[in-house]
C-alpha cells in the first residue's frame, strides 16, 4: 500500500543546487612580492580586466617544504585586481590550516580544466528535412574598432574576439580573450587569450610589434621576429612542446 505523506515547503526560501564559474590562482611560489611584481606587469594597465570574479588559491604547484604563506596579504594583494578569494586546494595540511584560518574554504573536488579547445568529432550524416526554427538569440559577436589607436589607448574585448580595422600604433594595447584580428600593421601590443584561452590566435597584415601574448606566454620586440615575418602578413598561436608552451609565427600567404 502506498502512503502519501502531506508536505509543506517553507515560504521564506528554498534550497537548490548552484554552479559558480570561478577563475583560480595557480600558486608558483610563495614569495608575495614577487608575486605582486608580476601581477602588475600583467594587469597593471588592465584595471577592468576581472569584474569581482571568485577566484580559488590552487597550492598544488608549491612543494609541501615551502615557507609558510601570509594568507592575509595575499588575499589582500587579489582583492586589489578586483577578484574575490573564497577557496583553497592542493596545499600541505599546514597551508590548508592558514587558509582556512583566515575565512578560505577549502575546495579539494575542484577541477583546474586547460583551456584549449577540443576539435569536435565529425560524423557524416544523412540530410534529413527540419522544420523552419524561430531565429535563435545572436551570440556576443566580436569587438570591431575602425580607427586607429594612438600611443597610450588600450582596447580590451572581455569575452570575445577582437577586430581592428585601423593601424595600432607602437605605445598601443589591444587585448581580447579570444583571438585579434588586425587588418592593419600591428606596431603595439597585443594580448590575445587573455583569460588562458590557450587557442587563441593573433593575425595582423603587418606584424610589427612590441609584445605579443597568448594566454599568458609572451614575447618582446628584445627577441627580433625573422625577415620573413617582421612586417608581413602573419599569424600567431600557441604550441605546446617539450620545453614548455611557445609562440609559433607563419607567414600568411596572399
Amino acid at each position: 500500500m502506498t502512503v502519501a505523506l502531506p508536505a509543506s515547503s517553507p515560504a521564506t526560501f528554498e534550497i537548490k543546487s548552484a554552479n559558480l564559474p570561478l577563475v583560480a590562482l595557480l600558486l608558483k611560489s610563495p614569495d608575495l612580492d614577487a608575486l605582486a611584481r608580476d601581477l602588475a606587469l600583467r594587469f597593471g594597465d588592465i584595471p577592468d580586466f576581472f569584474d569581482n570574479d571568485p577566484l580559488v588559491v590552487d597550492l598544488s604547484a608549491l612543494r609541501a617544504d615551502e615557507h609558510a604563506i601570509d594568507f592575509t596579504a595575499l588575499i589582500n594583494l587579489l582583492c586589489s585586481y578586483r577578484v574575490a578569494p573564497i577557496a583553497v586546494r592542493g596545499g600541505s595540511p599546514a597551508q590548508m590550516d592558514a587558509a582556512l584560518a583566515v575565512g578560505l574554504l577549502p575546495a579539494p573536488d575542484a577541477r583546474i580544466t586547460a583551456a584549449r579547445a577540443q576539435q569536435p568529432e565529425i560524423t557524416p550524416v544523412q540530410a534529413q528535412p527540419v522544420e523552419a526554427a524561430p531565429p535563435a538569440t545572436p551570440p556576443l559577436g566580436a569587438l570591431v574598432i575602425d580607427k586607429p589607436l594612438r600611443s597610450g589607448q588600450q582596447v580590451y574585448a572581455r569575452g570575445r574576439d577582437l577586430v581592428v580595422l585601423a593601424m595600432v600604433n607602437a605605445g598601443a594595447e589591444v587585448i581580447a580573450d579570444g583571438h585579434i584580428h588586425v587588418y592593419a600593421p600591428l606596431r603595439g601590443k597585443a594580448m590575445a587569450g587573455a583569460r588562458g584561452y590557450a587557442d587563441a590566435r593573433i593575425f595582423a597584415l603587418s606584424l610589427e610589434p612590441e609584445l605579443l601574448s597568448i594566454a599568458g606566454i609572451y614575447r618582446t620586440s628584445d627577441v627580433p621576429l625573422p625577415d620573413n615575418i617582421w612586417g608581413h602578413p602573419t599569424q600567431v598561436r600557441l604550441v605546446a612542446g617539450p620545453d614548455g608552451d611557445k609562440l609559433e609565427m607563419h607567414p600568411i600567404k596572399t
